[in-house]
């Protein structure tokens, strides 16, 4: 999910949600990007944030962020509702520039940050997408594009219909207190959700209500979802499950917040763009980077290896989309292709170690040796993703 802190930052504080009259002064526009500009300069203090200019012409745009602030953020592009996403940088760390670049069509769009990942984007500012020049590409690399989005959407929409089914499935075998056949079947249908997580966290809330870890609550906050019902079939000591009310009640919201994205990625009006496609699957990885590597995601379950292949094979089906164009696209798109090939192969073969049954080994079973060598797989991985969509779209 998106509110988890890389390694480094895990006992970070976290930042409570900001007052949206509050969060919309704090980004400061100085002057308009031209079309020739590389990128553009973000900096990230926390509950604020600075964007170096308020325009910029359609098509690809770079930001390269800062965070200069003392916990982990991400930085976030709104569509012109400040509900849809249309791009969003997560775990950017404590002292670390990255650069991040987003397919914009002409229009309105609000550019913002969120300290620690959780609640409100603070630091909203309007941000105008001109028309540009247009990238110049041929009638049969068009093509190849719409047809990975068409070939990837279908994926998609396949995961989030598997989803539904078994989710409903299990939401059932916990509210009649069948915990052994909710157990048995908590990480196989999670991992529908984790192979596509990065589309889902394009509608709001949707995201929080279904995959909010207990670490990440804010005050006052109602927790629902996964980890909640998590805690109670692997109740830790001194903990009391809920009763059969509260069980029926956590129940009934993660279907209805499963059936409300299914909804969503079903209806007429989904779409999805080539960069969209290429940073989700950087994006998955990242997000082992961030919960799985440091056992925080499942930390009552201890089924994070589960999570984990389920985040790499996502990862695979989204590179896998675009593979073809990158290759094509240019020496340094072969390039990545070679790298990612070979790392992607790597990271499958290490996971296969811990396979058990149709699952994997408890998470605690790894020794530190053993964790520290898939950190090192990750990243393998992680760095030449990282790379594909400014290849990809420029």
């Amino acid at each position: 999910m998106t509110r988890l802190r890389p390694l480094g930052a895990i006992a970070g504080t976290l930042a409570g949600a900001a007052a949206l009259a509050a969060a919309l002064t704090g980004c400061v526009p100085n002057t308009p990007a031209d079309a020739k500009a590389e990128a553009i300069a973000v900096t990230l203090k926390d509950e604020t944030c600075t964007v170096d200019t308020a325009t910029a012409p359609a098509g690809a745009v770079t930001f390269q962020v800062t965070n200069t602030g003392s916990d982990v953020n991400e930085f976030e592009v709104l569509a012109e509702d400040k509900l849809r996403i249309a791009g969003e940088k997560e775990n950017i760390g404590p002292g670390t520039t990255v650069n991040y670049v987003v397919q914009l069509p002409e229009g309105s769009y609000f550019t913002a940050c969120k300290k620690g990942m959780v609640g409100t984007p603070t630091s909203l500012a309007a941000f105008t997408v001109t028309k540009g020049s247009g990238a110049k590409t041929s009638a049969s690399e068009s093509k190849q594009v719409a047809q990975a989005v068409t070939n990837y959407t279908s994926y998609v929409k396949d995961q989030t219909g598997q989803l539904l089914a078994a989710t409903k499935a299990f939401a059932a075998d916990y509210a009649a207190g069948n915990d052994d056949a909710a157990r048995a079947a908590y990480a196989k249908s999670r991992a529908f959700y984790e192979r596509i997580e990065p589309t889902a966290e394009q509608f709001g809330d949707i995201d929080p209500a279904l995959d909010l870890r207990e670490a990440d609550l804010e005050q006052g906050q109602d927790w629902t979802g996964w980890h909640h019902i998590e805690k109670d079939l692997w109740a830790p000591a001194g903990y009391t499950p809920s009763d059969a009310a509260a069980r029926t009640k956590l129940a009934d919201k993660l279907v209805a917040d499963t059936q409300k994205l299914y909804d969503l990625v079903y209806a007429k009006d989904f779409s999805l763009t080539l960069d969209q496609i290429s940073n989700g699957a950087s994006g998955l990885m990242e997000e082992v980077s961030a919960s799985k590597i440091s056992g925080e995601e499942e930390i009552f379950s201890h089924t994070d290896l589960s999570d984990f292949k389920a985040n790499v094979e996502g990862a695979e089906v989204a590179y896998g989309t675009v593979r073809d164009l990158l290759k094509a696209k240019n020496a340094d798109g072969a390039a990545l292709v070679k790298k990612l090939d070979t790392e992607f192969a790597g990271i499958d073969k290490l996971l296969a170690q811990y396979a058990k049954g149709d699952g994997y080994v408890s998470y605690t079973e790894l020794s530190t040796d053993q964790v520290k060598e898939l950190s090192d797989e990750v990243n393998a991985v992680s760095e030449p993703l990282s790379q594909v969509t400014a290849v990809l779209v420029k």
